[in-house]
């Protein structure tokens, strides 16, 4: 190995090997300093007071399709293949994420294109966004953009190699040995390094960003008590009032009797 090729290792190392344990910890240490500290920042922070043209069914794509995403992840990359080998081969699991990723993967950019128009077009929404607001958006297309790209290089080995490969570098980091898991992926196309690169740095960016709401599951919701809601009826009258129209009609009614001095 020359000296180029060590400094290439060395630079892998770091940024497969310690980078994803350092985008962890600030996340963790910022979210927990962020709550702490500025609670009511915590929030989405939406601005569909603003403008509510197509921000539902921008809203539906996008957050749907994350859901998706995120879930085939966690599933396809840390489920071990001696677990799922019995049931799938590695070769129709990698189809099957390439299926289901691809319409997750289109109905997020699909919702991520129409609110980077309206966050950029609508003079309301533009005025009322910070910087953060715009850049996240813009490296969570880039992600999804990488995410798609993927999916046309991975048709090119449908053997479901490669997959089991990213699955172990994914599945060391949990056991705190991405060195060796590194060495795994250390060859394989450059869109996946970039696109494992550019999820770290989202993860790092979270607690500066509002990005934060997406921790905050209402899982106490599910069981919370039961909330009484009254509908809004009409007074019931009484008697004096039901009859008060037909009294009024009668003379002398309600009116003082004049004495006579």
């Amino acid at each position: 190995m020359n000296i180029l090729e060590h400094i290439a290792h060395t630079i892998g190392l770091f940024l497969f090997g310690i980078y994803p344990y350092i985008a962890l910890a600030v996340c963790i240490l910022g979210c927990i300093l962020r709550y702490d500290r500025e609670p009511y920042t915590w929030k989405a922070g939406s601005s569909q007071i603003m403008s509510k043209k197509g921000t539902r069914l921008a809203n539906n794509l996008f957050h749907f399709g994350v859901l998706g995403i995120i879930g085939g992840h966690c599933v396809g990359l840390l489920t071990p293949h001696w677990l799922y080998e019995p049931f799938i081969s590695s070769a129709h699991k990698q189809l099957l994420a390439m299926v289901a990723g691809g319409i997750a993967g289109s109905a997020v950019i699909v919702g991520l294109a129409m609110m980077i128009r309206r966050r950029f077009t609508v003079a309301r929404v533009e005025k009322t966004s910070s910087f953060a607001d715009k850049a996240i958006l813009i490296l969570l297309f880039a992600q999804v953009s990488l995410g798609l790209i993927s999916i046309i290089v991975s048709a090119g080995h449908l053997d479901g190699h490669t997959m089991v490969k990213l699955g172990e570098y994914f599945q060391s980091g949990v056991v705190f040995n991405t060195f060796a898991g590194y060495e795994g992926i250390r060859d394989v196309n450059i869109i996946y390094k970039l696109h494992i690169l550019l999820g770290f740095t989202l993860i790092l960016l979270t607690p500066f960003t509002r990005l934060v709401h997406a921790i905050s599951a209402p899982i106490w919701y599910l069981g919370r008590n039961y909330q009484i809601v009254r509908a809004r009826t009409p007074r019931r009258k009484t008697v004096k009032q039901a009859l008060q129209p037909l009294l009024q009609k009668l003379p002398h009614f309600g009116r003082r009797k004049e004495v006579q001095p």
